[in-house]
């Protein structure tokens, strides 16, 4: 297929589309953001990148503290209500109708009940790279809702109807498995018992 170039642009698709909470239990702000990712897994660290005109930018600034929320198709209309909106004229908690709850690691930090996945983040530098400030953090404490947790103890984070911004749109994940990690290597005896395995738990 024949190829077109475009002028560089950030054309790395999909990308999370979450709510990161921030401030204290009296006075807190929501802001929707896409520049975010895993940096590290030991330790687990992550970050997010905020323009520093941005009414959070200054809250995350002083309290070096902020939530990752994730975001499912109930939250969908919220998530762009967050992020199309000043905390600066605005309630974003009580205009949504969101929940706050007290993220236990933090200093003073409000989760949102309503996300089915809460990570705690305390910040451990910042990088003024242009637009933005990447505040990168360590994460140091991860919630999720307990219809998440399978039989085994696994976080099934992809029953919970996660969404995901493309291109100026937000789209629903797909709940298919397209295979798991390794499955392109994988020897037939651990196929074979994995499969087995599968219509165990389908007969149960």
């Amino acid at each position: 297929m024949p190829k077109r170039e475009l002028k560089p642009a950030t054309m790395l698709y999909p990308l999370p589309a979450v709510m990161v909470s921030c401030g204290s239990m009296e006075e807190s702000n929501i802001i929707t953001i896409g520049w975010t990712g895993i940096i590290c897994s030991e330790p687990p660290r992550t970050y997010i990148s905020v323009m520093p005109r941005r009414f959070s930018h200054d809250i995350i600034e002083e309290s070096r503290e902020f939530v990752i929320n994730l975001t499912t198709k109930d939250l969908a209309r919220a998530t762009d209500y967050c992020g199309c909106t000043s905390g600066s004229k605005i309630d974003k908690f009580k205009e949504t109708g969101l929940t706050k709850l007290k993220a236990p690691h933090l200093k003073d930090c409000p989760m949102i009940e309503e996300s089915p996945v809460n990570l705690e983040c305390r910040v451990f530098q910042v990088e003024r790279l242009g637009s933005h400030d990447m505040y990168m953090a360590d994460i140091v404490g991860v919630h999720v809702n307990e219809d998440l947790i399978d039989d085994e103890g696994r976080a099934a984070i992809e029953k919970s109807g996660l969404i995901s911004y493309f291109h100026g749109h937000y789209y629903g994940l797909r709940k298919e498995s397209l295979g798991r990690f390794g499955w392109s290597v994988m020897k037939k005896k651990t196929r074979k018992r994995l499969a087995a395995k599968k219509d165990q738990k389908k007969q149960e």
